[in-house]
């Protein structure tokens, strides 16, 4: 048996202090008071202890993508992101041709096996997050306009192991059923990349879809007299909300509003792309020219083409724009996005009998340790 001692551990109810988190075998067993005499101690130093952070919605960094393919570059993405303290994630495609998204979705399942084995040393791949194909072309986005297709449910029974998350524009046609389907075959859809109405968004919403893509992001603006698929998601109990904190995709100033809306519907993710974290200037991604300008990541036109930022700055950012306790904002960033893709069985919190995924920041949620089933990833 392993304890963390001398830390405040983040519980999805509130902060606890003067206990010890056990785990052992990499599955959490609980808090206890005081660690038995001669048991392995790790010490937190007075810091936080807090649940792995998780991803569901990011392409790649450093000069790796999961549009590539390849499994090598999705274990690398896995060695490094428990730096930032993420220990679970979905390799996220973007919108491309059907066989190509095919070799992506199977280096994704090879990838979801390997890091089961003991030698992964990362994290923990849990599916796929397809954002696309089947988009609304008038709010593309960054995405590839000659790869939309109509939707098509014969194309995903194949990798229904695979893909845990998928966006779809709900207004679409064929959308509604498409929707009927993947949900039913245990695929969680979220409205993205959308030009709906709030009725069309509505009925996506009725028809199974639970998420909703980079809110605010490459949908129909909010509207007073024609909410759109914002005002839908928004205001549906039934979706969770993503939302890109890097004070830029979407103004700090709705942080708050949105955490207020949504309470444990709000998702936290990076949408961090291939070029992230390489040198500021232009760079090639996937035959486009993305200019890397700091925190931006966008193409010459100016439109943003994705975000640099890691899941502990997306924390950091989160806490010092809102007046919301650090250990919400923690839940917004692994409790609520596992919930939101159905793997809160096992990942997102220190409750008793999940995996022993942890991590050890300072007060300021700078990661100092990562946990992954119990074994050590990451120490700074």
């Amino acid at each position: 048996m392993k304890y963390i001692v001398n830390g405040t551990v983040f519980m999805p109810d509130g902060e606890i202090r003067g206990r010890a988190l056990a785990f052992e075998n990499g599955t959490i067993k609980g808090l206890v008071s005081d660690a038995p005499e001669g048991a392995e101690i790790i010490d937190a130093a007075g810091g936080i202890v807090s649940p792995g952070l998780i991803d569901v919605h990011i392409h790649g960094f450093m000069g790796w993508d999961a549009s590539n393919g390849r499994l090598g570059e999705l274990r690398e993405m896995s060695r490094q992101m428990v730096r930032w303290g993420t220990t679970a994630w979905l390799p996220t495609t973007m919108t491309l041709e059907w066989p190509t998204l095919e070799r992506c979705f199977s280096a994704v399942r090879e990838a979801m096996a390997d890091s089961l084995e003991p030698g992964w040393r990362g994290a923990q791949v849990m599916g796929c997050h397809a954002e696309g194909p089947f988009i609304s072309a008038r709010k593309r986005g960054a995405q590839n306009g000659d790869c939309i297709q109509k939707p098509d449910v014969q194309k995903l029974l194949l990798w229904t192991d695979v893909v845990r998350l998928m966006t779809v524009a709900p207004e679409a046609e064929g959308a509604l059923a498409f929707i009927r389907a993947a949900t039913a075959m245990g695929v969680a859809v979220s409205m993205g990349h959308t030009d709906a109405t709030a009725a069309q968004a509505q009925a996506g919403i009725e028809a199974g879809v639970s998420h909703a893509t980079h809110t605010f992001n490459a949908m129909a603006p909010l509207n007073h007299r024609e909410p759109g698929a914002v005002g839908a998601a928004l205001c549906d109990d039934r979706v969770y909300c993503e939302l890109i904190a890097d004070t830029f995709h979407v103004a700090p100033l709705l942080f708050g509003l949105m955490a207020r809306q949504k309470r444990a519907r709000l998702v936290l993710i990076t949408d961090s792309i291939q070029v992230a974290h390489l040198p500021d200037g232009p760079h090639d991604q996937s035959g486009q020219t993305v200019i890397v300008d700091g925190i931006r990541c966008h193409f010459p036109d100016g439109t943003i083409a994705g975000s640099s930022l890691t899941m502990d700055q997306a924390v950091r950012n989160f806490r010092a724009h809102t007046d919301i306790p650090l250990y919400e904002t923690v839940n917004m960033a692994s409790l609520y996005p596992a919930r939101s893709v159905g793997i809160d069985d096992a990942k997102g919190s220190l409750e008793p009998g999940k995996d022993a995924d942890i991590v050890i920041a300072d007060r300021d949620f700078n990661v100092k340790a990562t946990f992954i089933r119990g074994e050590m990833a990451f120490r700074a």
